[in-house]
């Protein structure tokens, strides 16, 4: 049986992992991905990608790393991305993976206008949504964790919008039949997003945001997390 990749491009910090445990854990019980299947590959790292053809599918991490920097480890992996896509790999990608994606196939990643999006927010679903299986029956509106500095700012051609926040229009993307990518952060519980808010609360008073209200709007996001478990189901990753 073919394993079922994360892609690790980054770690979660230090006093986060200590006590919630990192990308790997949150991806595998998000998407309720079997162990025995599991394999991850830290291209942060440095650690090599197999060939597309001998993986079942993949899910691309967030990282503390930002895209525009070109870094050698990952513009290998969009390298790999665009290999992937051509072999219709099972591709989803999350906050750092979204823009990774997004930029190998053709996007435009830059730091999102108006400073970070960080805390629990509403996310739009796009008209398009109404038509795709990943989100023709989710809500109209729903709650996910975010915390980012740089965004999609423009799409790859024939990539569909799918859900939006107020200051980002490309919280959701879809690439082709196999491959979706979220700048938000499905993976994430709200102790994460508590934890990750604690940690931000300095940069985000210099940036003139309320550490003590974003903090006290963190709530549960259901339906955010049942987008990743149902992308794995659909491709065959998940455990039914």
């Amino acid at each position: 049986m073919k394993p079922v990749l994360i892609i690790r491009t980054g770690r979660a910090p230090d006093s986060i992992r200590a006590r919630h445990g990192d990308f790997p854990h949150w991806f595998r019980l998000c998407a309720a991905l079997s162990p025995i299947r599991l394999r991850v590959v830290d291209v942060a790292a440095g650690e090599a990608l197999p060939p597309p053809r001998e993986v079942a599918g993949a899910l691309i991490t967030g990282s503390a790393a930002m895209v525009t920097e070109r870094a050698a480890w990952s513009e290998r992996t969009a390298g790999w991305i665009r290999d992937a896509m051509d072999a219709q790999l099972p591709l989803f990608g999350v906050c750092y993976g979204h823009q990774l994606m997004a930029h190998a196939l053709g996007g435009r990643v830059d730091y999102l206008p108006g400073g970070r999006e960080i805390g629990t927010l509403p996310i739009e679903l796009t008209a398009a949504a109404a038509d795709d299986p990943l989100t023709q029956r989710l809500p109209a509106s729903f709650r996910a964790h975010t915390t980012h500095e740089q965004s999609v700012l423009e799409v790859p051609a024939g990539a569909t919008v799918l859900a939006r926040s107020e200051r980002d229009p490309h919280h959701l993307l879809r690439y082709g039949p196999s491959a979706v990518s979220v700048q938000f952060h499905p993976e994430f519980n709200a102790d994460v997003m508590r934890a990750y808010i604690h940690r931000k609360r300095e940069a985000m008073r210099r940036e003139g945001s309320d550490p003590h209200q974003v903090y006290r709007q963190v709530a549960a996001t259901p339906v955010a997390r049942r987008i990743m478990r149902g992308f794995g189901l659909w491709h065959g990753l998940s455990a039914a």
